[in-house]
């Protein structure tokens, strides 16, 4: 299963069109091409992290865990303030977050300017989602590997299965790497590696 097909059972869909004023179809068609970036930035810092997955579940904790995902669903208005640490934390610059929400726009056919309101509701979805599923796992030593899991099976990455994560990533990932947010960077002209 994809992670936006997660998170429109969850209520995420809804509460962004709600707080946006936009409808459920649209929320979920920016969140879809927004996602595989956020995804992506995840990836990268597990990748450049020293305690590879195991520093993600850290990470995880320090933007606010599963308190991300709550804070996107309750009726309040959402503290964006939340997910734009998530999107300095994994994108670095603000550069690369307006680049993903222009990337997202030229998929999409939608304003730019409201997939930029948009990404950082998508990015604590994301974040909190993630970390509820790596705190769900069955002993505490495990939850790396689950969060390991979650992320390469939503990235398209390994395990076949009823398509899991199928798609997600190919959406932008041109170089078939399994992470899109490069692609992005590249195209972009602000690739970091």
């Amino acid at each position: 299963m994809q992670i936006t097909d997660l998170l429109g059972q969850l209520g995420g869909f809804q509460s962004i069109a709600r707080e946006l004023g936009i409808s459920e179809s649209q929320a979920a068609s920016g969140a879809a091409a927004l996602a595989p970036a956020i995804l992506g930035g995840f990836k990268k810092q597990v990748q450049s992290h020293p305690d590879g997955l195991g520093g993600l579940g850290s990470l995880l904790g320090q933007l606010g865990g599963g308190a991300l995902l709550e804070n996107v669903l309750n009726t309040q208005p959402t503290d964006l303030s939340s997910g734009n640490n998530v999107l300095g934390q994994i994108f670095g610059s603000k550069d690369v977050s307006r680049t993903v929400a222009q990337n997202a726009a030229s998929q999409t056919g939608m304003d730019v300017g409201l997939l930029k309101k948009m990404l950082p509701m998508v990015a604590m979805l994301v974040t909190g989602y993630m970390s509820k599923s790596g705190a769900g796992s069955a002993a505490p030593t495990s939850a790396g590997g689950g969060l390991g899991t979650l992320l390469g099976g939503l990235l398209g990455g390994g395990g076949a299965g009823a398509g899991a994560g199928v798609g997600l990533g190919s959406l932008i990932d041109l170089d078939g790497d399994g992470n899109p947010l490069d692609d992005i960077l590249r195209m972009a002209g602000k690739a970091t590696q």
